[in-house]
């Protein structure tokens, strides 16, 4: 099962040409998990041709408006375009407010239901799949960053085993392979006596925009991508401290002492015209860094295989290859 990350917004609180506002899709399954949603965003998403319709929680990580100026368009879109799921959204203390203002006032009427969830510290969503978690940024106001965690899946079947127990190939084989028990002739047949051990899932981490601080690494712990702001560059360090970001050493540091496989370096200053040398400071302290532009995307593999990070361009792809 592919995990797309869909890079739609890379720059910081000014858009350039090739960077607009932050946001980042994760496509996984039928859903998608939306970070942050800065202006623009919807049509970004058209380009991407991720559907408005579509299951899909919305997490932002702060009220700044960089990171949440795209919500009302976004929101109204969907109405238009008769969505009828509802809609579900997370944020920090403020976003109730903040949504139920620009509807009252934007007198924006939907056509579907959305359930607003001011999060805290720990486990927000719990899927059957997947659980996200929420951590305290260091900021100039109150933010989270975030952590996608897929639970272990099921080892994988033996179809001899199986064979030898007489279960039938079909609804049964199936059900084994879910994690789930089964009647055969009377004799409970339970999953592990034809399953292997249980595989890891992946792990998506995206800081928000923080200073660097400790437990962070922690929370990130063996993340197969951390998607981290890296607003300056280390010879900007004292301006990031001024202004409570991270540097691109910050964030590399931060993912080696994580164990991290990827690092994906967002939200650049408007002032660097050029990410070359962004990157390369980083990776004196991490192997495996990228800078992704705006529709870049990444496909996670799963930890227990020998698949490579795929990363290509949706602007370079013809339409009909595009997600």
């Amino acid at each position: 099962m592919s995990l797309k990350v869909i890079f739609l917004g890379t720059s910081s609180a000014i858009p350039v040409l090739r960077r607009s506002f932050p946001a980042i899709a994760v496509l996984r399954k039928d859903e998608v998990i939306l970070l942050d949603c800065g202006e623009g965003t919807q049509r970004q998403m058209t380009i991407a041709k991720i559907g408005f319709c579509r299951k899909m929680k919305i997490l932002i990580t702060h009220l700044h408006g960089d990171h949440v100026g795209g919500l009302p368009g976004l929101l109204q879109t969907m109405s238009m375009l008769k969505r009828k799921r509802v809609l579900q959204i997370y944020g920090p203390k403020g976003i109730v407010g903040f949504i139920k203002n620009f509807l009252k006032y934007l007198k924006v009427e939907l056509g579907y239901e959305i359930e607003i969830n001011e999060v805290k510290e720990g486990l927000i969503i719990r899927e059957r799949e997947y659980e996200i978690y929420a951590k305290r940024t260091v900021h100039s106001m109150r933010g989270y960053s975030f952590l996608i965690k897929e639970l272990p899946r099921p080892g994988r079947f033996h179809v001899e085993k199986a064979k030898e127990l007489g279960i039938p190939e079909g609804p049964l084989w199936h059900a084994l392979q879910e994690g789930k028990k089964v009647t055969v002739k009377g004799r409970i047949i339970e999953p592990q006596m034809v399953l292997g051990p249980p595989r890891p899932g992946r792990i998506i981490g995206f800081s928000g925009d923080t200073m660097p601080y400790k437990s962070l690494s922690s929370f990130f712990k063996n993340a197969d991508l951390l998607v981290f702001e890296a607003t300056y560059s280390e010879k900007d360090m004292e301006k990031a401290r001024e202004n409570m970001h991270s540097t691109s050493v910050d964030a590399a540091k931060i993912a080696s002492e994580a164990n991290v496989k990827m690092l994906a370096l967002v939200h650049l200053s408007a002032r660097y015209n050029d990410s070359t040398a962004i990157r390369l400071e980083a990776l004196k302290y991490h192997g495996n860094v990228i800078v992704p532009e705006d529709l870049d995307v990444i496909e996670v593999p799963y930890p227990d295989t020998n698949e490579e990070f795929k990363v290509y361009s949706l602007k370079s792809l013809s339409e009909a290859e595009a997600p």
